[in-house]
């Protein structure tokens, strides 16, 4: 009896064991798995610190400054932010469709507590259910490229990636981390090797909606579009059927999305920083004209193709220069130059390369160190003949990738994110080698290597570590002496008090006076917003004498005057006999009143009242 009981628990575990691998082997329960160990460390790392629902970025106060607009009644089409600079408001270049969902999840949860709670709690769930859309395109192109062990690895890398990143962290709601998911997606579905149309549908309706969205990923799409257009060139008959696919879902998406959420006055505008006539016409005629290439010219011989290929570039390009030739430069490169020095400059995604190498020079690893490594993986494939078309196919994305992030920090994201599949490759070969000789040491020393090697978070750990050495201790990883913020609800109380009206404050406190009250505001850190932020600006430069005519001529009735802000800073050492550096002083002129202050806050209130009221 013993026996026959010991058989059936061993056939059962057994089972058991079989059963968990089976599971482990799919893509959906490994996704799962894998998100919900990474939701779990994202929420033990940041929550205990955490002081507000919403994310630090002023981005994602502005969000929900938006939001709520649109829960309040503000039309579907209408994306005007009234209470926001000069005049009648600032028109942003954000999307509804980032604006629905979180919406929606309010509304939800309103259902069953106060709008505050609601709003939390939606603003908690948005950002970290976009891990598992993220994970699994990711998962889904490590499996198609190294099986079920490559799928792991790729989503391992994918976790380690995310947990130190702020872009899926509770309060993270602009739109950054849904164009993270569309690249890993549109990136999945073009390592798709037996170019199903499905895949190629889906990465087209990918592009058109990371286009919809936001322009910062326009660059990244046009890659995705050349890899599709040059893959059908070259294999013909074959690809037809995908290319067909993506060409066909491109220019349907883009339309739908176009007539979708540009309000009809709009139809006819141009501009390069969102959704409008010159991303909508040149992906339709980009994408209809792949489709009716691939429809007639697959059976012809390659020149053919590729002679049929160069016509649509050059359409395309045509096209651009006559509908929109000013979005083939940089969209800010119009920004007046003195938001360029006191902004622009500042704003640390924005920097490049080299100026974040004169800034902060140990988090270059963090930032580009996994991409470099990618990009010399994928030429030493393509050398040795190694899987061509994947190893080329990724080499041209990260490229793309890597070059837009040495152009601008916020690039890194996406150069670190395709940076994981050569690298899972690399990984698999390399355990290989040490697996077969369990001896050599050399081997194993080198599979370790390589792993620590594709994970940016240790590339960064080593930056912070030498960081500390050279600063004789000092680092970024020591605690900074909490203090109150210029930004803060109970800093921002005062305003409450007093009649509604236009509050002159420095740009970055300007979304959090959005948020907190029902006040207008001069400046917001947008570069749509220029004139708001400069008319700030020489109000601080100004003497105070001529400060009073940008106040008086901006309609203004409160001044905010924060010391520690950096700008109001710079701009009272620029001037030393401007209306801030006066005030830095304790020189107030007699047009501004104080207003009663709570102890303790860093930012003092003025009135303005003209002069001979």
């Amino acid at each position: 009896m013993t026996n026959v009981a010991q058989m059936i628990d061993d056939t059962a575990s057994a089972s058991l064991i079989a059963k968990l691998r089976a599971l482990m082997c799919g893509l959906l329960p490994s996704v799962l798995l894998y998100s919900a160990l990474l939701i779990a460390a994202i929420l033990a790392l940041k929550l205990p610190g955490a002081t507000d629902y919403v994310g630090a970025d002023n981005d994602d106060g502005m969000r929900l400054v938006e939001v709520r607009d649109f829960l309040n009644g503000q039309g579907w089409f209408d994306v005007m932010q009234y209470r926001m600079g000069l005049g009648a408001g600032t028109l942003m270049h954000w999307s509804r469709l980032i604006d629905l969902p979180i919406a929606t999840l309010i509304r939800l949860f309103g259902f069953f507590f106060p709008q505050e709670r609601a709003e939390a709690l939606a603003l908690a769930v948005w950002p970290l259910s976009l891990t598992i859309p993220s994970l699994w395109a990711v998962g889904l192109a490590g499996r198609r490229i190294g099986g079920t062990f490559g799928m792991h690895i790729a989503l391992g890398l994918t976790a380690f990636l995310l947990v130190p990143s702020n872009r899926f962290l509770p309060g993270a709601i602009d739109h950054h981390n849904v164009q993270f998911a569309l690249v890993a997606i549109m990136t999945a579905m073009l390592l798709d090797e037996d170019h199903r149309p499905l895949s190629y549908a889906i990465a087209g309706l990918a592009a058109a909606t990371a286009i919809a969205i936001g322009a910062e990923t326009t660059p990244f799409v046009a890659a995705v579009c050349v890899v599709v257009a040059v893959s059908w060139a070259w294999e013909g008959e074959p690809f037809a059927r995908a290319a067909k696919a993506f060409g066909l879902t491109l220019a349907l998406s883009i339309s739908l999305f176009f007539f979708g959420t540009v309000p009809p006055r709009l139809y006819s505008a141009v501009t390069c920083d969102n959704l409008s006539l010159s991303y909508c016409s040149l992906s339709t005629i980009g994408g209809g004209l792949l489709l009716i290439a691939a429809t007639f010219a697959s059976r012809g011989i390659r020149l053919l193709r590729f002679v049929a290929l160069g016509g649509i570039g050059a359409v395309v390009l045509t096209s651009a220069i006559t509908i929109a030739p000013q979005c083939l430069r940089n969209p800010l490169a119009d920004l007046d130059p003195l938001l360029v020095k006191l902004w622009l400059d500042r704003v640390q995604e924005a920097q490049s390369m080299l100026a974040l190498d004169r800034q902060d020079p140990f988090t270059l690893g963090f930032y580009y160190s996994t991409g470099v490594f990618a990009l010399a993986v994928c030429v030493f494939r393509l050398v040795y003949g190694d899987r061509v078309r994947v190893h080329l196919v990724l080499l041209f994305l990260l490229g793309v990738s890597w070059a837009i992030a040495a152009f601008q920090v916020r690039g890194t994201m996406f150069s670190n994110l395709l940076a994981i599949l050569p690298l899972t490759l690399l990984i698999i070969d390399m355990r290989r080698i040490s697996a077969s000789d369990s001896d050599d040491v050399a081997a194993a020393f080198c599979y370790l290597s390589t792993v620590l090697m594709s994970v940016a978070a240790v590339w960064g750990l080593a930056g912070g570590l030498i960081g500390m050495q050279v600063g004789n201790g000092e680092s970024i990883l020591q605690a900074a002496a909490a203090k109150p913020s210029c930004s803060s609800k109970s800093s921002l109380a005062p305003l409450t008090e007093v009649p509604i009206g236009l509050v002159v404050a420095p740009s970055d406190v300007g979304v959090s006076i959005l948020r907190f009250t029902e006040n207008r505001i001069l400046a917001a850190p947008y570069h749509r917003n220029q004139g708001g932020m400069l008319t700030e600006l020489h109000i601080g430069l100004a003497e105070p004498r001529e400060a009073e005519a940008f106040l008086k001529g901006a309609g203004a009735t409160v001044l905010a005057f924060c010391a520690d802000n950096p700008q109001t800073r710079e701009l009272a050492e620029m001037k030393p006999d401007g209306l801030y550096a006066q005030l830095a002083k304790g020189v107030v002129p007699a047009y501004l009143k104080p207003m009663p202050t709570r102890d303790g806050t860093p930012i003092r209130f003025f009135r303005y009242v003209p002069a001979g009221s």
